[in-house]
């Protein structure tokens, strides 16, 4: 539902920007003096070496006390407004969403990451674990997993059951391809304090 809110909004935003370049752009084609002479009579037309707001114009607006706050606030409001929908676009990364196989499927890949970091962190020998899922042009998932081996356990034990689970993971992100990349770490013996 998320989705097909920012989409309308994108959307709409578009729309209201088009809308008002395409405005502008009518008034300032219908200013020329070519095609003043073919406008109706109601359109309004300005007069040659005239701007939108003279100097006196100007300066009778700044003497009103509402003028300066409102030019401000909307200044700051445009700017918080802009700087939001900025964040919220390129913050988000490349992919929300990954496509599955089935129609209308489709999951998070943080949601990814967590089973796999459940299903790793299960495994015997591993004391804890952390994945990343991180999607990629042209359908290609790069998983990044860290793993914390327990005590006295060497790599050899783990690698096997290791890779049957990235393998597992490369099958669940279907239609994707999968590129792991594992990195293994010992944890450290924690010896209690003493005071």
């Amino acid at each position: 539902m998320r989705g097909r809110t920012s989409t309308v909004v994108n959307r709409a935003v578009l729309g209201g920007v088009g809308v008002a370049l395409v405005l502008a752009g009518s008034w300032l084609a219908a200013t020329d003096r070519h095609l003043a002479d073919r406008l109706p009579s109601w359109w309004p037309t300005a007069g040659t070496g005239t701007v939108l707001l003279d100097e006196d114009g100007l300066t009778r607006l700044r003497a009103e006390g509402w003028w300066t706050p409102a030019v401000m606030a909307a200044a700051i409001g445009l700017t918080v407004l802009f700087a939001l929908f900025s964040v919220a676009r390129f913050g988000r990364g490349p992919t929300r969403h990954l496509a599955l196989p089935s129609p209308r499927c489709t999951v998070r890949p943080q949601a990814l990451a967590e089973a796999l970091t459940a299903r790793t962190a299960a495994l015997p020998g591993i004391a804890r674990s952390h994945a990343r899922v991180l999607p990629r042009r042209g359908r290609r998932l790069d998983l990044d997993l860290r793993v914390w081996l327990e005590p006295d356990t060497s790599p050899d034990a783990v690698l096997p059951a290791l890779r049957a689970v990235t393998a597992e993971a490369g099958t669940a992100a279907a239609p994707y391809t999968a590129h792991t990349r594992v990195r293994l770490s010992a944890a450290s013996h924690r010896m209690p304090r003493v005071r």
